[in-house]
């Protein structure tokens, strides 16, 4: 099993008072109930997805809940949203019980704790494995952190990245953890070396079955789900392009409206994320056409029914999920966005800190050139709040400094 980054941030959380309910939700399989069980060993587990043994949870008041099980995981806690009241009113009357509450659907568990545990509980999201958290080889281990974490955590000082050549040992770990990531992202099931090639693709295959068949089907009443499959094949084409809602309708057989839902839907259920289009007004911000990205490469790569060889657009993609993940976990305060300059120039990814802003462009080559470093041109005269840095990430091995500002780095070397 592999180590979390988030697993001090969660034992720290746990100890004081609104720890006394947290709430782990992500995609299925990312290791939510893994994680849970790992640090907190004594509490009683319980799935929901028993039909046997569910009716009994269900018919439990709060005093037998505080006498009979002071200290519970609940999974998959979403399916029966009672439960979440009855979590409520034990917390309420009792001060010593503690929960873990574990659920795959941001729309239907977070909407109901919101309402419910408002004040109450710590709210955990959990995604694949990060590259520094592929590395790890036991559960028990510390996580590093990578170069990009690092730089945010303290982004007035300026990088100072080895060539990867004088890494050796240390940049092969890298290496062998980003060769990984690119063919079969980061679920923490895939990482198992007992598991052939021919298999991780199957699980993966799998997996995407299963999100259609219980995920998707928990979100709304399909009657029919092969406009939401075409929908989700279609987006998973576009991935690291802007989307447009009409066109996604039109390719699907849908209305526009309901080509948005289904597009709401694979974010809410953490396949996609979306990034809004960068503006100095927040209302044309809403406006302006999102990005989306698929969250790990596997899946994309299942969805899409191919294996092996990946687009550029796909190489965009699974970088700014890499670097959505990284700062996710830091539990820091920041917000992604893409932007398109007059003139056709774009930015792949603007990432917006305290401070100001980072600049990334990613390109899928060996080589990059100072010509890569164009569309920076300038863009400090454009942002509201300080451009910090500008990186370009690619497949180059060589690390080059073409100003004070802007860095090229080997993906695996920065992120790894």
């Amino acid at each position: 099993m592999k180590a979390r980054h988030l697993s001090t941030y969660i034992s720290n959380r746990a100890s004081g008072k609104s720890g006394r309910i947290l709430v782990f939700t992500g995609a299925r399989q990312t290791g939510k109930t893994t994680l849970a069980r790992h640090l907190f060993p004594d509490y009683e587990y319980i799935t929901i997805e028993d039909p046997v043994t569910v009716g009994a949870f269900l018919k439990l008041t709060a005093a037998q809940w505080q006498s009979m099980y002071p200290q519970a995981i609940l999974d998959e806690v979403q399916k029966e949203p009672v439960l979440i009241e009855s979590i409520k009113a034990v917390y309420d009357q009792w001060q010593e019980p503690r929960y873990v509450l574990l659920g795959s659907s941001q729309l239907l568990l977070l909407s109901k704790v919101r309402e419910s545990l408002a004040g109450r509980c710590v709210i955990v999201e959990m995604y694949p494995l990060t590259l520094p958290e592929l590395k790890t080889n036991s559960i028990k281990e510390k996580v590093a952190y990578s170069l990009f974490q690092n730089f945010i955590t303290d982004p007035e000082r300026t990088p100072n990245i080895l060539p990867s050549f004088l890494l050796d040992k240390e940049m092969a770990e890298k290496q062998q953890a980003w060769n990984h990531y690119l063919q079969f992202g980061g679920y923490p099931a895939l990482t198992d070396t007992i598991l052939s090639d021919e298999e991780r693709y199957i699980w993966l295959q799998q997996y995407v079955r299963t999100y259609l068949e219980r995920d998707v089907r928990d979100l709304a009443s399909f009657r029919d789900l092969e406009p939401f499959v075409k929908l989700q094949r279609a987006l998973a084409a576009q991935t690291g392009s802007v989307i447009n809602a009409s066109s996604l309708a039109n390719h699907t057989g849908v209305t526009v409206k309901t080509a948005q839902r289904y597009i709401h839907y694979l974010e809410v259920s953490y396949q996609t994320i979306t990034l809004p289009a960068w503006s100095r007004n927040e209302t044309k911000r809403l406006m302006k056409a999102p990005k989306v990205h698929y969250l790990d490469n596997g899946v994309l790569q299942a969805v899409l029914q191919k294996r092996g060889g990946i687009t550029g657009t796909e190489f965009e993609s699974l970088v700014v999920a890499e670097l959505y993940k990284q700062t996710n976990v830091l539990q820091m305060p920041a917000k992604f966005h893409h932007l398109r300059i007059q003139g056709g120039r774009e930015i792949d990814l603007l990432l917006e800190l305290g401070k100001g802003y980072i600049a990334f462009e990613i390109k899928m080559t060996d080589k990059v050139r100072k010509n890569d470093a164009r569309h920076f041109a300038g863009l400090d005269e454009i942002l509201d709040k300080p451009l910090i840095h500008c990186f370009i990430l690619s497949n180059d091995l060589e690390t080059q400094y073409f100003t004070s500002k802007v860095t090229a780095v080997h993906c695996a070397l920065f992120l790894g």
